[in-house]
């Protein structure tokens, strides 16, 4: 079967009324009018792992465009199993906007340079944070981490034509924390500082906290001018895991 009848058939109906209530989906809110199978993530990862290797950009697209939250999700995973997977080359900034193939003969799969293409062309699709967060920073954050132009994640947090672009821009920056590369956070921080969105308010705030994990100090130079006009729940997030003393002098 394919990747998206193996997740129809994963469907567990008893489920779906808790997911939707969890992604909120209800009138006016950031999930709005969303469908669930009422498949959770360790099913659709262990569907991924039994159908990456033969799944096909026709697949993918078919995937991604499903009205169905977990069906989405199973492309992004499977997305980001085969840019895994392919081969190593050179990495060329990307970002067309348009979805192209490159097949090598080893493998049959996508480059990388076309999963990140494919990425970016269905960010239409990418429409809530977890759909955000599992995928963006082992794909985007993977692309740049070694190149000196990450203008791309600048431009999604300041241009984004949705939160969840702005939330791709940020949480990318993951990746490039974990090999102690801070800056690219801090200064897409300082974009999205007076955003309205809560959820993006949680998004730099963890981002943040992540930063300050690798290095308090950066993130006390950071915060020292900023933490005033901050969101209280950026705010929040991003000392969490400072000393009590410290924590309760920022949040007074």
């Amino acid at each position: 079967m394919t990747l998206y009848d193996n997740m129809l058939a994963s469907a567990d109906p008893s489920q779906v009324e808790g997911l939707s209530r969890f992604f909120k989906t209800g009138p006016g809110q950031y999930g709005e009018g969303d469908k669930f199978l009422g498949i959770k993530v360790p099913v659709t990862r262990a569907v991924v792992k039994a159908c990456w290797k033969t799944t096909d950009i026709e697949e993918l697209g078919r995937c991604i465009a499903s009205e169905y939250h977990e069906v989405r999700l199973a492309a992004l995973l499977t997305l980001v199993e085969i840019f895994k997977h392919a081969k190593r080359s050179p990495d060329k900034p990307a970002m067309t906007g348009k979805a192209t193939v490159s097949c090598p003969a080893e493998t049959g799969h996508l480059s990388r340079e076309a999963c990140i293409d494919f990425y970016l062309a269905n960010t239409e699709h990418i429409n809530n944070w977890d759909l955000v967060d599992l995928s963006c920073y082992p794909l985007l954050g993977e692309w740049l981490l070694h190149q000196q132009d990450r203008s791309l994640l600048y431009n999604l947090a300041r241009n984004g034509r949705t939160i969840w672009e702005q939330r791709i821009g940020i949480v990318s920056t993951m990746t490039f924390i974990r090999h102690g590369e801070l800056q690219d956070t801090f200064a897409i921080a300082d974009i999205l500082l007076h955003h309205p969105h809560d959820l993006i308010h949680k998004a730099v705030g963890w981002l943040l906290r992540e930063a300050g994990k690798r290095d308090r100090a950066a993130l006390e130079r950071w915060l020292l001018p900023c933490y005033p006009q901050m969101p209280r729940t950026m705010l929040r997030y991003a000392i969490e895991r400072f000393p009590e003393p410290l924590r309760l002098q920022y949040l007074k």
